[in-house]
């Protein structure tokens, strides 16, 4: 291990591990109607997949706290009902996840998806035998900015004694590198998720596909 340049990955989820957007976008459109509220069109609300939902409702839909708690009651639970079902794993990620596994690098998600259903899509997946935690917002959202989810997922792997001293985030968005950068952590941009180019802005490195993680992760599999 000491060959290696990481000793443990995070892993954002909608975007780096899921692509997810069908589901989300989805659930959007169907809040928007129910609260009778314009929809914005795709390419907006696929701006959406990624950052914190709440964060979304505030700043890019302008909602008020009551509008605001409807709105996460009604989109919440449109998508544990057929949201979350509404996804697929990008290809080539489980085959870096598994190998990951296998090489023991301890592991965890780093997403701003509340745990109820980011456990409930990893479970579908199948990675969850591979993946050592789970960690994404919580199911009440107090804790959804990225910085909090990355460094609850730091403690939690310290706290199962894994080696944190070098980790590394892969994340697709430009808030990934912001939350990752405020904990001390270098982010890989993935390319193939929904952000734009310029949000890989501070990254250490750009993978155009999953399996392009495997030589920057692991240069002895290279």
């Amino acid at each position: 291990m000491s060959t290696r340049p990481f000793t443990a990955v995070l892993f954002d989820l909608d975007g780096t591990i899921s692509d997810s957007a069908p589901g989300i976008v989805d659930s959007l459109r169907y809040m928007l109607d129910q609260l009778e509220l314009p929809v914005p069109p795709l390419e907006t609300l696929l701006t959406f997949v990624g950052p914190p939902i709440l964060e979304t409702f505030r700043s890019a839909l302008h909602m008020d706290p009551p509008t605001e708690a409807r709105a996460l009651s009604i989109y919440r639970a449109h998508y544990l009902a057929h949201g979350v079902l509404d996804s697929r794993m990008f290809p080539g990620i489980d085959t870096v996840i598994e190998t990951l596994h296998r090489s023991g690098v301890p592991m965890s998600t780093a997403t701003s998806k509340p745990e109820t259903p980011a456990t409930a899509m990893l479970e579908r997946y199948g990675l969850t035998r591979d993946i050592d935690v789970i960690t994404g917002a919580s199911d009440d959202e107090t804790r959804s900015d990225k910085a909090d989810v990355v460094a609850e997922a730091l403690r939690r792997l310290g706290g199962r004694g894994f080696d944190i001293s070098r980790p590394v985030l892969i994340g697709d968005r430009s808030h990934d590198v912001t939350g990752a950068a405020a904990n001390g952590v270098p982010t890989i941009f993935a390319a193939w998720g929904y952000g734009q180019p310029a949000e890989a802005r501070g990254a250490i490195a750009v993978a155009a596909q999953p399996l392009d993680l495997l030589p920057m992760l692991l240069p002895d599999h290279a």
